[in-house]
């Protein structure tokens, strides 16, 4: 039968116990700041991917803004060609009807001369094809319009967009100071340089 391993006996020397008290003492010492120098770099690395996500955040902000600004400018462009354009519809409709005008004369002159109402029913046509035409234009512009109202709407969309993200980057910059505050707790309980 094999004899019961025997717990060792603790020294009775009190130079042996100073010295093992010593030696726990300082391992002690080490493995507390091993925990404090783990517990700072983590706080760096953190602080490192917070500024790192600031920097990114506000690349996508700036990247955004000068987007909107483009869009902006855009259109103002169009709604500048889009006033343009119906200033010009404005004076065709106006010489369509000093045309509508003259045709009436034209058809009174026309009326003593049979040789001509050939001529006037050709004329005819081609006005109603001009005023179809007309129309067609005032189709497109009005389809202009629309989109325009559509790019609007996306601006608006991308400005509400913004707002949601300034407002997640204040809630995440709030969290990193709660994450942060058990590690400032711990610096002030253990203040080594």
């Amino acid at each position: 039968m094999a004899t019961p391993p025997q717990t060792p006996r603790a020294s009775s020397d009190e130079e042996i116990l100073q010295q093992q008290y010593l030696r726990s003492l300082s391992s002690f010492e080490g493995i507390i700041l091993g925990q404090i120098d783990i517990k700072n770099r983590l706080g760096d690395r953190l602080n490192y991917s917070i500024q790192a996500g600031t920097i990114i955040l506000g690349a996508i902000a700036v990247s955004i803004l000068i987007l909107l600004l483009t869009l902006s400018s855009q259109i103002s462009h169009i709604s500048a060609v889009v006033s343009n354009m119906n200033t010009h519809f404005s004076a065709v409709s106006d010489r369509m009807h000093e045309i509508t005008g003259y045709m009436a004369s034209m058809e009174q002159r026309v009326a003593l001369l049979e040789g001509i109402e050939a001529t006037a029913a050709v004329m005819d046509g081609e006005m109603g094809d001009i005023r179809a035409d007309m129309d067609g234009m005032r189709g497109n512009v009005d389809g202009i319009t629309r989109q325009l109202s559509v790019v609007r709407g996306n601006v608006t969309n991308i400005s509400a967009t913004m707002d949601a993200m300034t407002r997640e980057i204040h809630a995440m910059a709030a969290e990193m100071h709660h994450m942060a505050k058990p590690a400032r707790s711990m610096n002030k309980m253990f203040p080594f340089p």
